[in-house]
């Protein structure tokens, strides 16, 4: 059944209510010459909504809240741009020549995206906009939640008349520091107001080893071939086949791993993953610079106040593109572990193509 637009949640829902600092959100809309729209927040360089056309009718494809009440009391990171450092760091704590470095913990002993006030829940700059186009920038003090060096981020996000959108990351701190940063965006291509979960979609993930995780949902350090595991997507597979086939989904409640991205798949600029919604009629495509995608199936959305509705576990899933969690404690990983040498510009790209 087509979702009637009166029913779309709007933008601007966002800007009724103040945000952290008493001041409202500021939204700016993109929109493309085939009536595909996204909208962007300065709160957290939100990604609030994906409408795409599908079949003659405009469909939103992201998860989000409701206002701005319910974003700031949700715990899902819905469409935020997460740093200094996407996913987790072990024990909160990470050492960089020699100088240990003691970050704020905000999961358990942990901490997860940065901190409790990571770059989530700041206010960006919008400093460039134009109808396909804005970008926002964000300053992190030296020792903001622990970590090393004054940071200097934005992130450009642009709606192309192919139906992608084109999230630019750019960086660069005046002392060696731990940063990855990604978009938290939860999709549901059969539509957010839908009942239809993550685990009726269909997914291929370019990947042939992901990241065990132990404890606390941090890395153990094995890197795991996922021939023979629930965590073989080389293939299109619906992702309820092997849903909590394997020990370390169950003590994750379902999908919340790393997948190791096919290099040769980056290098070519080739895409890295694809899901499909679970009627088939809308497809997307996952392109990176990153080595990594954690795949999250949404398992702790229940109860979450969304957009048009509650949301229950599994409602959406989310494809984090970055370096591998707890990297910083991982110096044998080399090139993925997240660190960035001082005065070193550093940029990625993500993009997620939408098309029948």
């Amino acid at each position: 059944m087509a979702l009637n637009e009166n029913r779309f949640f709007k933008p601007e829902q966002m800007t009724t209510q103040a945000a952290f600092d008493g001041l409202p959100a500021q939204v700016v809309i993109l929109t493309n010459r085939f009536g595909m729209s996204i909208s962007i927040m300065d709160i957290g360089a939100t990604w609030l909504s994906c409408i795409v056309p599908v079949n003659g009718y405009r469909r939103d494809v992201l998860l989000g809240s409701a206002d701005m009440k319910a974003h700031q009391q949700q715990t899902a990171y819905f469409g935020a741009t997460v740093g200094r450092f996407a996913n987790r760091i072990a024990g909160a704590k990470f050492t960089i020549a020699g100088t240990e470095y003691r970050l704020v913990a905000n999961e358990g002993n942990n901490t997860l995206h940065g901190g409790k006030q990571n770059f989530s829940h700041r206010r960006w700059t919008i400093v460039a906009q134009s109808t396909q186009s804005v970008t926002l920038s964000l300053q992190s003090a030296d020792g903001e939640q622990g970590f090393p060096g004054t940071v200097e981020a934005s992130v450009t996000y642009t709606l192309t008349d192919d139906n992608e959108v084109h999230i630019n990351y750019q960086a660069i701190s005046d002392k060696t520091t731990a940063l990855s940063l990604t978009n938290h965006a939860y999709f549901n291509l059969a539509g957010e107001h839908t009942q239809r979960t993550a685990l009726e979609h269909d997914l291929v993930i370019h990947a042939s080893h992901y990241l065990k995780n132990g404890a606390g949902n941090i890395p153990t350090g094995e890197i795991v071939d996922v021939t023979g595991t629930g965590f073989d997507f080389r293939q299109l597979k619906r992702i309820g086949i092997d849903f909590m086939r394997d020990e370390c989904q169950k003590a994750a409640n379902g999908y919340d791993h790393a997948f190791i991205l096919d290099k040769q798949k980056i290098a070519d600029k080739a895409s890295i993953a694809t899901v499909i919604a679970p009627e088939g009629e809308l497809k997307m495509d996952v392109f990176t610079t990153m080595p990594s995608i954690q795949f999250y199936t949404g398992n702790f959305l229940a109860q979450s106040k969304g957009k048009t509705r509650r949301y229950g576990n599994y409602s959406g899933l989310a494809l984090e593109t970055q370096y591998f969690p707890d990297g910083p404690n991982h110096p044998e990983w080399g090139e993925n572990q997240g660190i960035l040498a001082a005065n070193t510009p550093w940029h990625s790209q993500t993009i997620y193509k939408f098309y029948q």
